[in-house]
């Protein structure tokens, strides 16, 4: 069994006055945070301020790279040419790597957003063409993948170092990808349920998919979404469920030696 996991959090998604989620909260129970980058939400001074709220509480910094879509924040998939979606990419991973040295960190990991990262999940090629223009820009990232899907394959073809990610508070398919937000039961609301289905997925080192289907897989980070009404409350559950059960909380590669 797993004995150690990160947990990370989408966040840096508020846009000027308008507030998404509470990342100060978030920055208390999570180890690794994902940073809005300004086109599927966030904005400069968002940025600059997650990031300096992350270093100060020693969590690790990653780009959150998505498609330019504020309206629909960034979850409607988009059709782009290779190399203007590979331009899309390196633009927001140079912003946070920017920010991120400003702040007086460093940035450590990618995970891709929304619509882009479940269209990289689904296609190979795609998932390529993003992980090849990040690290063409930062060389040294470690590339979270949603585990078992075609960003794994991806990622594995390329032999960056890999971060392999569940989710606590979504459903999943039997081919690992995640539920369609407007299915029933896609997204899990449920502090305790979440809780418990992550040291369950652990103990098993499994997806458990929404028909009981086991997907064995590494497990090196648990997603904690942060735009939800009860995120926090999840969050907070996810931690102490996991700690409860003797399982560690580090940053994914932030073992001794």
């Amino acid at each position: 069994m797993t004995r150690t996991v990160d947990l990370n959090a989408d966040m840096g998604e508020s846009f000027g006055p308008w507030v998404m989620g509470n990342d100060a909260a978030l920055l208390d129970v999570v180890t690794s945070a994902n940073i809005a980058c300004g086109l599927h939400a966030g904005d400069w001074d968002t940025m600059a301020e997650t990031m300096k709220r992350a270093v100060a509480n020693g969590v690790g910094l990653g780009a959150h790279p998505g498609f330019p879509d504020l309206q629909g924040f960034g979850r409607r998939r988009m059709h782009m040419p290779a190399a203007s979606l590979a331009n899309l990419v390196r633009y927001q991973v140079a912003a946070a790597e920017g920010m991120a040295r400003a702040a007086g960190g460093t940035l450590r990991h990618l995970k891709l957003h929304g619509a882009m990262a479940n269209m990289a999940s689904e296609d190979e090629a795609m998932a390529r063409a993003c992980y090849e223009a990040a690290l063409s820009v930062a060389p040294d990232l470690i590339v979270m993948v949603l585990a078992g899907t075609a960003q794994e394959k991806a990622a594995r073809a390329l032999g960056c170092p890999i971060a392999h990610e569940i989710f606590a508070d979504r459903a999943y398919n039997d081919d690992a990808t995640l539920v369609d937000r407007s299915q029933p039961g896609a997204v899990i609301h449920d502090p305790d349920l979440a809780g418990q289905r992550m040291v369950e997925m652990i103990r098993e080192g499994a997806i458990i998919t929404a028909s009981d289907t086991r997907i064995e897989t590494r497990i090196d980070t648990i997603c904690l979404h942060g735009d939800t009404a009860e995120a926090v409350d999840i969050a907070r559950t996810v931690r102490q469920t996991l700690k409860d059960s003797g399982i560690t909380l580090r940053r994914f590669h932030d073992t001794p030696g």
